[in-house]
C-alpha cells in the first residue's frame, strides 16, 4: 500500500470516469487572528497491494505545531481482488472539512494511519496576516 496522492484544496470532485477534478490546491494560509478556522477539502488516493483485499479502517489526524492532534477523522475502505492484468485497487477519498480550527500559527500536518502504517499527508503553514497600513488622506 502506498499514498499516491494527498493534498488540501478549495474544491474537488470525483468524476464518473474515475478522474479527480481538483481546484485551488494550497499549502499556506493567512488568518487575521488565532484561533482561526477554515473550510477545505482533503483529497487522498491510496494504491493497494495485490494481496490487500477486504475491509480496512483508516484514521486521519491533523497535528499542530505542539505535536498534538487538533482533529481526528475515521473512515474505512473496501478493497476488491484484482487480477494481474488489471490496475491495482485504489481508494480515492474526497473529504470536505468544514470550519477546521487552527489554535495557533505554525506548521500543521495530516497523518494517515492504515493497516498499522503511518503515512504522511499534506502539510499546511498557518500565519497571521500583516496589519494593513491605513490609507493616506
Amino acid at each position: 500500500m502506498r499514498m499516491q496522492l494527498a493534498l488540501v484544496c478549495d474544491h474537488a470532485d470525483q468524476r464518473a470516469d474515475g478522474k479527480l477534478d481538483i481546484h485551488g490546491v494550497f499549502n499556506d494560509l493567512a488568518a487575521p487572528a488565532f484561533p482561526a478556522k477554515h473550510d477545505m477539502v482533503l483529497v487522498m488516493a491510496v494504491e493497494w497491494r495485490r494481496d490487500d483485499i477486504g475491509h480496512y479502517d483508516f484514521e486521519v489526524n491533523l497535528t499542530g505545531p505542539s505535536g498534538r492532534p487538533t482533529m481526528t477523522i475515521q473512515g474505512h475502505s473496501e478493497v476488491d481482488r484484482r487480477d494481474p492484468d488489471r490496475p491495482p485497487a485504489r481508494t480515492k477519498i474526497v473529504m470536505p472539512l468544514r470550519e477546521v480550527i487552527f489554535p495557533e500559527p505554525g506548521e500543521y500536518s495530516f497523518r494517515i494511519r492504515i493497516k498499522g502504517q503511518d503515512l504522511e499527508g499534506p502539510s499546511l503553514f498557518l500565519m497571521e496576516m500583516e496589519p494593513s497600513e491605513p490609507a493616506e488622506a
